[in-house]
């Protein structure tokens, strides 16, 4: 009765697996197709204006960060280096970044990523973070001041062209832009940036005029049309940020439904737009308050996340500064985490999404890096990282794999006991409570393992999807890329075959091997007596065979050489426990069978 239950609990996690996988095969796959297909749809979009979806009225809200018209756009879109001749620009280069910044509005509105293409390809182009006005599907930041409503001091606009310092931004030669309204007001704007991803923008105002002035310092980052994203549930792309204390994350869908959420007191904190591998994020003084909002307007959205200091006045003769940092680029673990404690960045860590089990995924994580320092291939990284957890879990899995050998010696008594008392089940239960205890079996410690590996398995899948360092991560062979689904395929004979089956029927030589090592695997125990349970354990491997072929191989790969390694390891502990192993007998029945 007992040995029934320990196999329905069996049965409830594998089929748990079962949902969870498939959610991804059958809802996340073809949900993240048809977005390639749509932002393909979308690239032959309208050309972005530049402005905002901010139009608050009340100056002490980031609402109030107001929309500034362009003049003489194109109507059709252009190509982006036909929307980058559409200002005098500054040019940026550092180790991590190249590009541009546009004099007119002083928009930081070109960037590319120098270490990362757009595919394993070397030869593909680099990954465009930010994007020009007048090109499809903008994506910029900007700063600037505003005033409450009714004064009517002239200040730097979308269509305000800034003098410059210098022709080139790099890491330790600051430049300054500069720029006078004709009414008594000087601004300026230095402009720093470091050899990896961050800018320091330097706003100050001086008041050479005779009126005291009110204004307030904002930080924006607009991206115009929805950003293409992965669409899976186990990562956050949109905005975020962290604010009121808090890690605040709408979908790029919510929001626009929302149209906006505002966060009007923080003390400390950032925000943003982030995608599964690049963001974008402003870092206001982190020593001042400041509000915030998110906001989407449009059929086609535009959406903005924005920082908007308190309002000061500035006297005649006064001058008035304010200090943003912006992030932008890669996701890169080690980067984050500086930059978050060299600047006491609240919870910037958080810019990477660690999910639920974020206790063990980030432990995991530094753990994989400090062996791949040494090994130098993410891939022998996994196969070390599972034989380190194997050991981890050696004296759970010993106890585990001796209860179960324990139990099959005793299954001819718990048989008679079942026979004896089929009448009644308490009385059989009781016998069997007895047995247990005088033979010192835990009924329960055949699946404890399994229970306790389960967050460590969501742990690494967490791992292998959301850091950027396993992003063109290779293997040997043909696994160019660790966080992607093996390229090969059965049903074209792995490419000999000019055809492209369907994301359904995507079944690689690593996700076969696994389904090989998992009904090996489940070869190692007697098949169950209940023909229902007898059918779902013997389909199961080739169940997760099809359904993991759409996993990252790195994950594929990590799951296969486990099972390797529970083979074994049940092999060794029965064998030292003086058990037989059913394996040969099992596949000898399986053959014979066929």
């Amino acid at each position: 009765m007992q040995g029934e239950d320990n196999r329905n609990l069996l049965l409830a996690i594998g089929l748990s697996l079962v949902v969870m996988v498939g959610w991804n095969y059958f809802y996340g796959v073809p949900k993240l197709d048809q977005q390639r297909a749509a932002q393909q749809t979308q690239q032959a979009g309208t050309p972005a204006q530049p402005g905002g979806a901010l139009t608050a009225p009340a100056a002490t809200t980031p609402g109030a960060v107001p929309a500034q018209p362009a003049q003489g756009l194109p109507v059709a879109a252009l190509p982006r280096e036909e929307a980058l001749k559409l200002s005098p620009r500054l040019r940026v280069e550092t180790p991590a970044l190249l590009g541009s910044i546009a004099l007119k509005g002083a928009r930081i509105d070109d960037l590319k990523l120098v270490k990362y293409n757009e595919t394993v390809d070397p030869k593909s182009g680099k990954v465009e973070l930010f994007t020009p006005v007048g090109a499809r599907n903008a994506y910029f930041a900007d700063f600037g001041w505003i005033a409450p409503a009714g004064q009517s001091a002239v200040l730097p606009g979308a269509d305000t062209v800034w003098k410059a310092s210098s022709d080139v931004l790099k890491p330790g030669t600051p430049v300054t832009l500069s720029w006078e309204n004709g009414q008594g007001l000087t601004f300026t704007r230095t402009l720093e940036v470091d050899e990896k991803y961050l800018f320091t923008v330097k706003d100050a105002v001086k008041n050479n005029g005779s009126a005291p002035v009110a204004l307030s310092s904002y930080g924006r980052i607009t991206h115009h049309g929805t950003p293409h994203t992965d669409g899976f549930y186990v990562l956050h792309e949109g905005p975020i940020g962290y604010l009121e204390d808090k890690l605040q994350e709408m979908k790029f869908d919510e929001l626009k439904k929302a149209k906006a959420k505002a966060y009007p007191k923080n003390d400390g904190g950032w925000l943003g737009l982030t995608e599964k591998y690049w963001a974008a994020a402003l870092v206001p003084d982190q020593t001042k308050p400041f509000s915030a909002a998110f906001a989407a307007n449009g059929d086609e959205p535009v959406y903005e996340t924005a920082a908007i200091g308190e309002p000061a006045t500035l006297a005649p003769g006064a001058s008035l500064e304010s200090t943003t940092r912006l992030f932008a680029g890669a996701k890169e673990v080690e980067a984050i985490n500086g930059y978050g404690d060299a600047l006491n960045i609240k919870k910037f860590n958080l810019m990477i999404d660690w999910g639920w089990f974020w206790f063990i995924t980030q432990p995991m994580f530094k753990l994989m890096q400090m062996i791949h320092k040494l090994v130098g291939n993410f891939g022998i990284t996994i196969l070390l990282l599972t034989v380190v957890i194997k050991a981890v879990f050696f004296p759970l899995a010993n106890k585990s794999y001796e209860s179960m050998a324990k139990m099959k010696a005793v299954q001819p008594e718990m048989k008679s006991i079942q026979e004896r008392l089929a009448g009644d089940k308490m009385a059989q239960q009781q016998a069997m409570m007895e047995l247990y205890k005088r033979e010192k079996i835990n009924p329960a410690a055949g699946c404890l393992p399994i229970l306790i590996q389960i967050p460590v398995f969501f742990a690494l899948y967490k791992v292998l999807f959301v850091t950027i360092e396993m992003r063109h991560a290779p293997f040997f062979g043909w696994i160019k890329d660790l966080a992607a689904p093996d390229p090969t395929n059965i049903f074209n004979l792995f490419g000999l075959i000019p055809f492209t089956p369907p994301s359904m029927l995507h079944l690689g030589v690593w996700p076969i091997i696994m389904g090989i090592t998992m009904w090996v695997q489940m070869k190692m125990n007697p098949e169950p007596t209940d023909p229902i349970q007898k059918s779902m354990f013997a389909w199961m491997p080739l169940i997760f065979t099809f359904m993991l072929g759409s996993f990252a191989s790195g994950l594929v790969i990590y799951w296969a050489w486990n099972n390797l390694l529970s083979v074994a390891q049940q092999y060794y502990i029965t064998r030292k426990q003086g058990g037989d192993v059913a394996l040969w007998d099992n596949l000898k029945s399986t053959f014979k069978k066929g």
